[in-house]
C-alpha cells in the first residue's frame, strides 16, 4: 500500500460524509429516516435562474474555458449584491473573486495566506472545515471558544490574554453556524480593530445572511475592514442553488491576487451557464427573500414544537438555517441522543460535538425539510413518548 501523505493523519472524513452512508443504509433497509440534519436547501431556485441557465446554452461561448476571475457581469452583480444589501461599496473589477461554492474559498485562503507551523484562530463551536482546511496548509488551529451566555460572539478580553504569537487568520462567521448567532456591527468594528493592532488576517464566512434575517451584515460595514479582511460569501443558501457551487470571495486587490494565485493552479473557471444563473439570482427582488423565509419561518416554528417534545430549549432570536437547542436536563452526550433518536424513531439530527467540544449539551436540526416532514417527526416523537410511558406503567 502506497502511504498517503502525513497531513492526512489529523483529517477525519467529513462527519455528514460518513453519517449519511448509515442513513442511506437505513433508507435502503426500508427505513423511512427524516433527515433534519444537513442544510442543503430542498427548494428550488427561481424560475429567473433556470431560464438563465437553460438560455444561455446556445451562446456562442458557452461550453469555453472561462475565466478565473469569472464574467465581468457576474462580478458586477456581486458588487451590486453587496450595495443594495449591506450597503457596501465594492469595485468589481478588482475586489470581487468568484468561486466554486464558498468551501472552496476557505482552502484556498489557507493555502494562500498559512505556511507550516503558523496558526489560525478558530471559533469553538464553528464549521468543521476551518479546521480541517488549516491542518491541510500544515498550520495549526487555535481555537477560542463561544459562550451561550456572550451570545455565542469572541470575547475581546479572552482573545488579548492568549498567546497569539504565530497567530496570522482568524475565522469568524455571522450569522454563526450552528448556533444561528446574528452578531452586530459593534462585534465587527471590534474584530476589526482587533486583527489590525495584532497583524492578524480577518476572515468572515457569510452565507447565512439572508435566511430569516432582517438586519444582514458585512465585515466591510466595520472601518478600516479593507486593510486586514476577507469575507466569503455563497449562492447556496440565500438562493437555493447548493449544487451549483457559486460563490465568492471579497476584499482588496492585494489579498484577493494571492488567493487567486491558488485559484487559478486548481480550476479551469466556472461554467458559462451557472454564471449566468448566479447573474439572475443576484438580481432578484425583495420579493424573493420575504416568500422563501415566509416558508423557513413556518418550518421553523414547528422545529421549535420539536425541540420542545424532545425536552429541549433554545434561543429564537437567531438567524439561518437552523436551530441550535440544548440537550434536555440530565442527558451528557449529544452523539447518544441523536443516535438513540435515529434508530427508534428515524429521524437524524446533528450532535452539537461535531462543530468542536464547545458543542456537548447541544443538537442542530436543519430546516430543509418541508413542513409535512418536520409535522412526521414530531408525531413520531410524541407517539415514542407515549410507548415508553405504557412501558414504564
Amino acid at each position: 500500500m502506497i502511504a498517503p501523505a502525513k497531513r492526512l493523519e489529523e483529517i477525519k472524513e467529513y462527519y455528514f460524509s460518513a453519517k449519511l452512508k448509515e442513513v442511506r443504509q437505513m433508507m435502503g433497509d426500508g427505513k423511512n429516516v427524516i433527515n433534519l440534519g444537513i442544510g442543503s436547501p430542498d427548494l428550488p431556485p427561481s424560475q429567473e435562474v433556470i431560464h438563465a441557465i437553460t438560455q444561455s446554452f446556445t451562446d456562442a461561448k458557452a461550453h469555453e474555458y472561462q475565466s478565473y476571475q469569472g464574467l465581468p457581469e457576474l462580478r458586477e452583480a456581486m458588487a451590486r449584491f453587496y450595495k443594495t444589501h449591506f450597503n457596501v461599496t465594492i469595485n468589481p473589477v478588482s475586489e470581487i473573486l468568484p468561486l466554486m461554492g464558498s468551501k472552496e474559498g476557505i482552502v484556498h485562503i489557507c493555502a494562500a495566506f498559512l505556511n507550516p507551523g503558523e496558526k489560525a484562530l478558530v471559533p469553538n463551536p464553528g464549521y468543521p472545515t476551518y479546521t480541517s482546511a488549516t491542518r491541510l496548509a500544515g498550520a495549526l488551529p487555535v481555537f477560542y471558544d463561544l459562550e451561550e451566555g456572550n451570545g455565542w460572539q469572541p470575547d475581546l478580553s479572552q482573545l488579548e490574554s492568549m498567546d497569539l504569537t504565530g497567530v496570522k487568520l482568524m475565522w469568524i462567521n455571522y450569522p454563526h453556524m450552528p448556533t444561528g448567532a446574528k452578531g452586530s456591527r459593534k462585534m465587527m468594528q471590534d474584530l476589526v480593530d482587533f486583527a489590525k493592532k495584532h497583524q492578524i488576517l480577518l476572515v468572515n464566512d457569510n452565507p447565512y445572511s439572508f435566511v430569516l434575517n432582517d438586519a444582514p451584515l458585512s465585515v466591510f460595514q466595520a472601518e478600516g475592514a479593507k486593510e486586514v479582511a476577507l469575507e466569503l460569501n455563497s449562492l447556496s443558501k440565500t438562493f437555493n442553488m447548493a449544487g451549483w457551487r457559486v460563490g465568492m470571495v471579497l476584499g482588496n486587490p492585494q489579498l484577493l491576487e494571492s488567493v487567486l494565485k491558488v485559484k487559478s493552479n486548481m480550476d479551469s473557471g466556472m461554467f458559462y451557464g451557472i454564471q449566468k444563473g448566479a447573474i439572475a439570482a443576484l438580481n432578484s427582488n425583495q420579493n424573493w427573500f420575504s416568500e422563501l423565509n415566509t416558508i423557513y419561518g413556518k418550518r421553523r416554528a414547528l422545529v421549535f414544537k420539536l425541540a420542545d417534545t424532545l425536552g429541549c430549549t433554545y434561543d429564537k432570536n437567531t438567524a439561518g438555517l437552523f436551530v441550535w437547542a440544548k440537550l434536555p436536563q440530565g442527558v451528557s452526550s449529544a452523539e447518544a441522543f441523536i443516535d438513540d433518536i435515529l434508530q427508534t424513531q428515524h429521524i437524524f439530527i446533528t450532535p452539537g460535538t461535531i462543530f468542536g467540544s464547545a458543542g456537548e449539551g447541544y443538537i442542530r436540526f436543519s430546516l430543509c425539510a418541508d413542513e409535512e416532514m418536520i409535522q412526521e417527526a414530531v408525531y413520531r416523537v410524541e407517539s415514542h413518548k407515549v410507548k415508553r410511558e405504557d412501558v414504564a406503567k
